[in-house]
């Protein structure tokens, strides 16, 4: 059993937990604040990979990461712009982008399906050489992409309580209320998926140099992972409350879910099964709050059978 909690492979699961959290996160602006079903996550986040691992292939490693966020606006505007523009549905316009953007993954690429970075410097290797080593040793990875999910954590609760941020929850909330209040819609909405989408292809950017190489499948069920992560961390912290309390919850949410990810790899899960396993995860965090309110229900039904019971022994005593 201590195996399976071992200090190298939970340290692992918090560094990828933090990375894919910014993914959770840009899901928890598309899918809670806006209340929109983007799909182009699997491919942004493809696109922020191999942008920012052919930057970094180019001796850029921290440009990288700005060229990244700027490929998702564009990835996230082309999605709103669908929507907001031509009319199309949400889903349907993520499933376009997405399919579109393929293409352009693997034209950025060089029309390599696998890019590698070995012998390229990049963020961990300069943090390796300039924080490695003392008391942090091998935790400089963490500490990396800890201080980068800390920032992006303060100004995602920043930036919501600002006029605009303000306005594109309650886009969210309820649009036509918006609309009559003299606010854009589509402004609000392309603002928030541009931002959903930077968030995601950062996350690839940095998954490149995390892992020195670039895939083009590696943004599969993206969308999974980042929905199974949020909604553990709702489970967890609830959907309510204040929105860093909520945020923390969802990276709290993608942490937890590589712990578990990592546990099921080391009970000897085969790696073609991680798709379902987190299928399964995704659907028991739905099911978890209806499960507990369908069980308080049948507890208190329960208890006012005994009551009745009791109280029809006393009467006919």
């Amino acid at each position: 059993m201590s195996s399976l909690f071992s200090i190298s492979i939970f340290q692992s699961a918090l560094e990828l937990g933090c990375i894919y959290a910014l993914v959770a996160l840009a899901l928890f602006i598309s899918f809670t604040i806006l209340n929109i079903a983007d799909l182009t996550t699997d491919g942004c986040f493809t696109l922020g990979c191999a942008v920012g691992a052919m930057v970094t292939l180019a001796g850029h490693p921290f440009l990288a990461f700005f060229a990244a966020l700027i490929s998702g606006v564009l990835a996230g505007f082309c999605t709103a712009f669908l929507q907001t523009k031509l009319g199309v549905e949400s889903i349907l316009a993520g499933i376009i982008v997405n399919t579109g953007l393929y293409t352009i993954n693997i034209a950025v690429m060089g029309f390599s399906s696998l890019t590698n970075l070995f012998g390229c410097d990049t963020i961990f290797s300069i943090g390796k050489d300039t924080i490695g080593s003392g008391v942090i040793g091998d935790w400089y990875k963490l500490l990396i992409v800890g201080a980068i999910v800390a920032l992006i954590a303060v100004f995602l609760w920043w930036f919501l309580g600002t006029t605009l941020g303000m306005s594109i929850r309650a886009t969210g909330d309820n649009a036509d209320m918006v609309k009559s209040s003299s606010i854009n819609p589509t402004f609000t909405i392309t603002v928030g998926l541009c931002l959903a989408n930077s968030l995601t292809a950062l996350s690839g950017a940095l998954i490149a140099q995390y892992q020195k190489s670039a895939d083009i499948n590696i943004g599969t069920g993206m969308v999974t992972i980042a929905l199974a992560s949020l909604i553990i961390g709702q489970t967890l912290i609830g959907n309510k409350g204040s929105m860093l309390r909520r945020i923390v919850g969802t990276i709290l949410g993608s942490v937890l879910y590589r712990v578990i990810v990592a546990i099921a790899l080391r009970m000897s899960v085969p790696a073609e099964a991680l798709k379902l396993v987190s299928a399964i995860i995704v659907a028991v965090a739905i099911a978890a709050p209806y499960v507990r309110k369908k069980a308080a229900l049948k507890k208190r039904e329960f208890a006012n059978y005994r009551g009745q019971r009791s109280q029809e022994v006393k009467e006919n005593a």
